[in-house]
């Protein structure tokens, strides 16, 4: 029987902000969409070309908590309509795959430590589970640093009946471990509680994802992964509101680079795999033409 992977789009706030040559800001990809949403239209198009079959919605930051510092939280309906409204657009033009609505992390990437205990950020996720519900197929809560976090996020997505994905991200230099710090083995028990469809690494160096599958694959999920290209997250990027631009895209990890970590995930027994930030179109066309060279089915 012929083995079938899922396979998910890659960068959108990256590519967003290379293609748009706006400044960057706190607000990341959220102030290109506003101004030039045709660019992510065209974003999620080149992505379903390239074999991609999952179009993650472009809301991973747009959250009331990000928003407002800006004085744009009245607009995060709107924005979360469009990033919705965008990606089921180019779904249906290309007459197949799905969409998954994005949930990144309240307050900021990579600290858990200013997120909301999880009880509060159930309740402050509800307007993105609401907005998004009717659009998507799946949520998939990206980039959880904690324990805490990823509880907090799929008690949020169960209030939708929609399938959820929690995709956690590890240490750089140590799959084992959370951003928190904490045993990525301590998540155990939430993915038992909640049962989402499927637990995914992601945001993370490429090298560090083998180790972290060694202990997904004994939660009895499906799972898989999908990594990012900065060279590391820099103490910069952990400030209060900080922009991209403080962090070094790698300029070693081509499309067939990437593509070989990623079969290796696949051999580990991975079923779903993509990319993160700087991970473009041409990365996943290569794994694409990989994975069905290898003989599985994309689906």
């Amino acid at each position: 029987m012929t083995r079938e992977i899922i396979l998910l789009d890659g960068s959108l706030g990256q590519e967003l902000v290379r293609r748009s040559d706006m400044p960057a800001t706190p607000l990341w990809s959220t102030s290109v969409m506003a101004k030039k949403p045709h660019l992510l239209r065209e974003l999620h198009d080149e992505y379903f070309k390239a074999g991609a079959t999952v179009a993650t919605t472009n809301s991973y930051p747009v959250l009331e908590d990000r928003l407002r510092p800006e004085g744009l939280h009245d607009q995060l309906e709107e924005l979360l309509r469009v990033a919705a409204t965008t990606a089921v657009e180019a779904r249906d033009a290309h007459g197949s795959g799905r969409v998954a609505g994005g949930l990144g992390p309240l307050r900021a990437s990579y600290r858990p430590d200013l997120c909301p205990p999880a009880a509060e950020a159930e309740k402050a996720y509800q307007p993105n589970i609401s907005a998004l519900a009717p659009h998507v197929d799946l949520f998939i809560a990206e980039t959880m640093s904690s324990v805490d976090q990823a509880d907090g996020a799929l008690r949020a997505i169960a209030h939708s009946g929609k399938p959820a994905w929690v995709a956690l991200s590890v240490k750089d230099d140590d799959g084992t471990r959370l951003r928190s710090g904490e045993l990525l083995e301590e998540v155990a028990p939430v993915i038992a509680r909640h049962a989402p469809a499927a637990v995914l690494i992601n945001c993370t160096r490429p090298e560090s994802v083998a180790p972290a599958l060694d202990i997904l694959r004994g939660f009895g999920r499906p799972f898989g992964a999908y990594a990012n290209g900065f060279v590391q997250i820099e103490d910069a990027f952990l400030k209060d509101r900080p922009t991209v631009d403080v962090l070094e895209e790698r300029v070693d990890l081509t499309p067939e680079a990437y593509a070989e970590f990623a079969m290796g995930w696949v051999d580990q027994g991975a079923s779903i795999v993509g990319g993160c930030c700087e991970v473009g179109p041409a990365h996943i066309a290569e794994l694409a033409r990989r994975l069905r060279a290898a003989g599985y089915k994309i689906v």
